[in-house]
Parts: structure tokens; sequence; C-alpha cells
């Protein structure tokens, strides 16, 4: 009975312990490492600054690539999140934590580009509060990509490879047809 008296205690005081961390939620960065392959750790607004040499970045945004933001007013910080889907050239959707509220995570919101030359340098992003895009808008660094920088140079090469396997594959496969095998 002392057994499982020790034993309750201290699964209740894990609980207890746990349970703080988890009331404040998220951080954008915490989240960001955790839903993408992107493993950069530190404030957002250094992530673009650390991710040189290790991941490809771009202005370009694609599934799965984290944007990066430097800090800019009130977001002293920076911000990262990571892109769940491209809509159009000047539009996405965003996966993210700690924007439209303390730790809290917000899914699929829309973020469109609204700089002057259209290479997403500036962005405004749906607020829970407005239910819409916020008011203001950000500066983005850009987008960091799950690929290493060195993967980025390879990629061609292997869909080469991949491209040449699957003809070689697609004659033999015509050939055992003419022959009737």
């Amino acid at each position: 009975m002392h057994k499982m008296m020790m034993i309750g205690l201290a699964v209740f005081g894990t609980m207890v312990s746990v349970a703080p961390a988890q009331a404040k939620g998220w951080q954008c960065v915490t989240y960001a490492r955790s839903v993408s392959e992107v493993q950069i750790r530190g404030n957002a607004e250094t992530w673009w600054g650390q991710a040189a040499g290790k991941y490809e970045r771009n202005r370009t945004p694609a599934i799965g690539a984290v944007m990066a933001m430097p800090g800019y007013g009130k977001m002293r910080l920076g911000h990262v999140a990571k892109v769940s889907r491209v809509i159009s050239d000047r539009e996405i959707l965003l996966n993210h934590a700690n924007w439209s509220g303390r730790g809290r995570v917000d899914k699929d919101v829309r973020a469109i580009d609204v700089s002057e030359a259209g290479d997403w340098s500036r962005v405004r992003i749906w607020f829970a509060s407005n239910g819409d895009l916020g008011t203001t808008s950000y500066p983005v660094s850009g987008f960091i990509h799950p690929r290493s920088a060195s993967d980025a140079f390879e990629a061609p090469l292997q869909m080469a490879s991949v491209s040449r396997s699957r003809l070689t594959l697609d004659r033999d496969v015509i050939e055992l047809a003419a022959n009737g095998g």
C-alpha cells in the first residue's frame, strides 16, 4: 500500500510540473521546429542568419518551408511560421503559434504578399481577433527550406537519374509487350 501511494504521488508530482508548461502554450520557434524539418534554435529573428549554409534560403514559398521574419515593432524577437499550402504567387497558408494569442496555434491561416516588388519581402497575416488579415504589414527575411544548402545542388542530378531509370523500365515493358511476354 505504501509503495502504491509513493507511485501515485510521483505521478501527481509529474502532472503538476508538466501542467504549467502546457498551460503557457507554444512559442513560434518551438512550434515551427516541431512541425517542420528545419531544426534551428534561438529567437525567431536569428533563424534566417543561422540557416545560411545549412538550409536552402530564398524568397519563394513552398510547402514545408519556414517563413522567417525579423524583429519588428512589438514583435521584437521576430516570428517563424511553416508554410502549409501555396495558393498563388502572392498567397499562402501558414501553421504557426503565438501570433493571434499567447501560446495559441493557428493552422492554415492566410498570409499575402503585399510587397511592391511581389518578392515576399512584406506580408499581412490572418489575425484571430479580426477574423481576417491583420492591419499591419510585416517584413519577411525569406523562406528557409528543409533541404540542406548542399542538397539543393544535388536534387536536379537525383531527379535526372530517376527519370533515366523510369525510361529504361518503360522500354523494357514495351519490349516485353511487343514480344508477347
